[in-house]
């Protein structure tokens, strides 16, 4: 029997909340000039208050040229003119905190903009130079780069400077890589920490966190060789300490993105000193399978439990296939390179296991993230190719689709221009013709909906104690059916097998993803919360 959740506090909020990703961009347009802002997401916080989200987690809006959707950052202390301005941020944190609704803003440590002053001095010869990854190439004349490096973007992760030099970034040519070793780049950021922090922001989403600090002898890459060049080096754990010390003074908690397979190494990111929690990756590019999600969940909490950290679930964000295309596929799995053009895809699979892994995310132990527009079920929307903006496309020759299918603004009223998107021009990314079956208007009148299950699973969630942070466990079940036991009586069943499960008889049915059968039972691709 499943052990009683232990006493949460204000303070634990963060084990077991249901987080929101805002990305401004496609938001709402507060302003209809076609780009998502700070005025619209103002204007829809009793939206997200009635869904019942604890708090919410912005991609970047600071001040960029948006070279790369806004994660390269010109000024972290301003907002970008496109979203608002910093007065109308700190009245959203404030407005936002009234609801119940925490913030948590994004910090893209590894690399800044080209435009950036610092990147702007050393290009003009400023000691700034010593703040980015800059070195004379190889070869006879210096015309090769100083390694082997490959941009996560495609292609190579040096670009030659006009004085000869090359320089580092493991992302777009527009966004160099900073030089971590360097004491100033610490100081800058641990003030950073300290100006959102001081503005009332709850915690910090730390993008790419595993990438930071580099091999200074900037060595060739050789597969298998460790410790890796770039990724994961043990310098890191010295800066999370340092910046746990500076949210500590606030209260503040962090989430880190951390993409390792090795999860001894990635537990250590989470030692009670360091990051409170990281995002779960195994979960999201797991396939819809019974097993293998098994697979996935126990070996996520298994790598938690030494350092006492609570896990998080995440079945979509703005760099992944939305889930109702992603499981509407027959390899339902995920992965980066193999992202093509026109995948055929069954929506109506895709909706309904869609609906069921919202009750399993929901029900499991820790804390959920909840992509904007997964709420309404949105599909990956097909961009023409001359509409396309995300670098990764550009850089992969063309090859790759890119990340924009699933951040097309979000349709809010069904018979309102651009889908009451609010703009009074065409948005800056085309949403499909068929958008408007999916508008948030609609779905509020039907509780039947994606939102509608949505709103129903979040409300039941708040109001029963034993989902949430605490234990889990495995209950006996047919093949092809996963069930588990919380604290409290509470049973979520979920069915992926051909055939209709038997659920308990004796168990009061709380929610399910769809219909049972005319004899009671659980169909396929269809889970349930129960209550024993």
């Amino acid at each position: 029997m499943a052990q009683p959740t232990p006493a949460r506090t204000p303070d634990d909020w963060w084990r077991s909340a249901v987080i929101y990703q805002v990305y401004v961009r496609s938001f709402a347009d507060g302003d209809g000039d076609g780009t998502g802002d700070l005025a619209g997401v103002r204007a829809r916080l009793p939206y997200l208050a009635e869904l019942g989200v604890d708090a919410l987690w912005f991609s970047p809006w600071y001040q960029s040229p948006m070279k790369d959707g806004g994660y390269d950052v010109a000024d972290y202390r301003a907002i970008d003119p496109a979203f608002g301005t910093l007065a109308e941020a700190e009245k959203l944190i404030a407005e936002a905190r009234e609801l119940g609704i925490r913030t948590i803003v994004d910090i893209v440590p590894n690399h800044v903009s080209d435009q950036h002053p610092w990147w702007r001095a050393a290009l003009a010869g400023g000691a700034e130079r010593e703040l980015f990854h800059i070195r004379p190439g190889r070869g006879d004349h210096g015309e090769l780069p100083p390694n082997d490096w490959t941009s996560e973007f495609g292609g190579p992760a040096w670009t030659r400077l006009p004085d000869g030099h090359w320089y580092l970034h493991l992302f777009a040519p527009e966004q160099p890589d900073l030089n971590w070793a360097h004491p100033a780049v610490r100081q800058e950021h641990e003030d950073i920490l300290r100006f959102w922090l001081e503005r009332g922001v709850a915690g910090v989403r730390i993008d790419s966190a595993a990438l930071l600090a580099k091999d200074p002898r900037l060595p060739d890459f050789v597969e298998g060789r460790d410790p890796h060049p770039y990724v994961d080096r043990d310098e890191l754990h010295d800066i999370y300490r340092s910046w746990r010390g500076v949210a500590d003074e606030y209260g503040g908690v962090f989430v880190g993105e951390v993409w390792l397979p090795d999860s001894e190494r990635f537990a250590r990111y989470l030692r009670p000193d360091e990051l409170h929690t990281a995002f779960n990756f195994s979960f999201l590019t797991c396939p819809w399978d019974a097993r293998r999600l098994r697979t996935s969940i126990d070996e996520t909490l298994a790598e938690h439990a030494p350092v006492g950290a609570p896990a998080t679930w995440v079945l979509c964000n703005h760099d992944v296939t939305r889930t109702v295309t992603r499981y509407g596929r027959e390899d339902t799995g995920f992965d980066f390179a193999t992202k093509v053009f026109g995948t055929p895809t069954d929506l109506a699979l895709g909706t309904r296991r869609a609906r069921a892994a919202a009750l399993l995310s929901l029900a499991l132990p820790g804390a959920v993230y909840l992509y904007q527009g997964e709420e309404l079920g949105l599909p990956e929307a097909d961009i023409p190719r001359d509409r396309i903006q995300d670098p990764m496309h550009f850089r992969s020759g063309g090859t790759d689709p890119g990340r924009d299918g699933c951040r097309v603004p979000l349709p809010w009223a069904a018979d309102a221009p651009y889908s009451g998107f609010g703009s009074r021009e065409e948005p800056w990314l085309p949403q499909p013709a068929h958008w408007a079956m999916y508008a948030a208007d609609l779905q509020m009148e039907d509780p039947g909906s994606m939102l509608g299950l949505y709103r129903a699973a979040i409300r039941v969630r708040r109001a029963t104690p034993g989902f949430g942070d605490g234990p889990l466990t495995w209950l006996p079940s047919a093949d092809g059916v996963l069930a588990f036991a919380r604290a409290d009586g509470l049973v979520c069943v979920v069915n992926f097998a051909d055939t209709p499960a038997e659920l308990d008889g004796a168990s009061r049915l709380l929610l399910s993803s769809g219909p049972l059968d005319d004899r009671g039972r659980l169909p396929r691709d269809t889970a349930a919360w129960l209550l024993r």
